[in-house]
């Protein structure tokens, strides 16, 4: 798996959801509703995502001690 500073700074859809393990649908969707920090440039269609915004976004999501460590033992 990559590490987050193998990604540049300006992600696309497809990147964000290989950074945070999602599928490409579900990080479209959470970009339209505004569920997930990003950006659209002037005339174009697609959505850009600064790498550290979503990192930090991800930040914001507890995360329960014994997930973690079920996560932990699998790794």
């Amino acid at each position: 798996m990559p590490q987050t500073s193998d990604y540049p700074p300006v992600l696309d859809t497809a990147m964000v959801a290989e950074l945070l393990g999602m599928n490409v649908q579900v990080v479209r969707r959470m970009a339209r509703e505004g569920s997930i920090p990003c950006y659209r440039i002037p005339g174009g269609r697609p959505f850009r995502f600064f790498r550290d915004e979503v990192l930090e976004w991800l930040k914001g999501f507890p995360v329960h001690e014994e997930e973690a460590a079920q996560e932990s033992t699998e790794a």
